[in-house]
């Protein structure tokens, strides 16, 4: 992570221990370079990354670089919004959203992320026979 960012980006390599060691509610972006609408999106996120930096973690995955995660959590367009508590995945938003719709996504999460991943099931990891 750069010293002036807010955003870790995450590979395959090291996901688990991150995912592991987690403090703090997590906004994952899944994206991939080439994807006109990441690019869209991403000065939003960044945003909302230093904005919320204290109460939340923000990281971006690029697709490529981190195909077995995005395999992993279903991970079939981008970009993708992925939304962690307490080490489980408790919601997601798919495609170019509004970064209205962002913005209230991660608001939610920090103030109810720790309840919803109190009352959520997780499901088995997908299983894939390409891994």
């Amino acid at each position: 992570m750069d010293i002036d960012s807010a955003v870790i980006e995450a590979t395959d390599t090291d996901w688990d221990e991150m995912l592991e060691n987690q403090e703090k509610p997590m906004v994952v972006m899944f994206y991939l370079p080439e994807c006109a609408y990441c690019r869209e999106i991403e000065p939003y996120f960044r945003e909302y990354a230093k904005e919320f930096r204290k109460s939340s973690t923000f990281v971006m995955m690029n697709g490529i670089l981190a195909s077995r995660t995005a395999r992993r959590y279903g991970i079939r367009g981008v970009p993708t919004f992925k939304f962690f508590c307490g080490g489980q995945a408790i919601k997601e938003e798919v495609g170019m959203i509004y970064p209205s719709i962002l913005r209230r996504s991660i608001e939610d999460l920090i103030g109810h992320g720790n309840e919803c991943a109190l009352h959520t099931t997780p499901l088995p990891d997908e299983v894939s026979p390409y891994e």
